[in-house]
């Protein structure tokens, strides 16, 4: 067989390892868009909001099972943010106990 003979088959391989690997990338680029946006909205100051979108990208984490270093860096952000806003509540508690007391 010569090369003509064989360029056919190569091109359909090629496209079959490029469709395959979109699909991939943009399962895991769903996941990495969402913890963004819980990004944003832990800076803007919207921590419940944050924690919900954090919570949306480790299920496509964990739906995909590709990234572990992610998953681990979206599990600390959660507890970080619930342990912050305790904080927030007994600040806001201790407040309202001076102020009325």
């Amino acid at each position: 067989m010569t090369f003509y003979q064989l360029l056919p088959f190569m091109m359909i391989v090629l496209l079959i390892i490029f469709i395959i690997s979109s699909i991939i990338l943009r399962k895991n680029s769903l996941a990495i868009e969402l913890f963004v946006e819980g990004l944003k909205n832990e800076n803007s100051g919207n921590l419940e909001l944050a924690i919900r979108k954090y919570k949306d990208a480790l299920d496509e984490v964990k739906k995909n099972k590709a990234d572990s270093s992610l998953e681990i860096k979206i599990m600390e952000k959660i507890k970080l943010l619930h342990t912050i806003m305790e904080y927030d509540k007994g600040l806001h508690f201790t407040r309202e106990l001076s102020k009325s007391g």
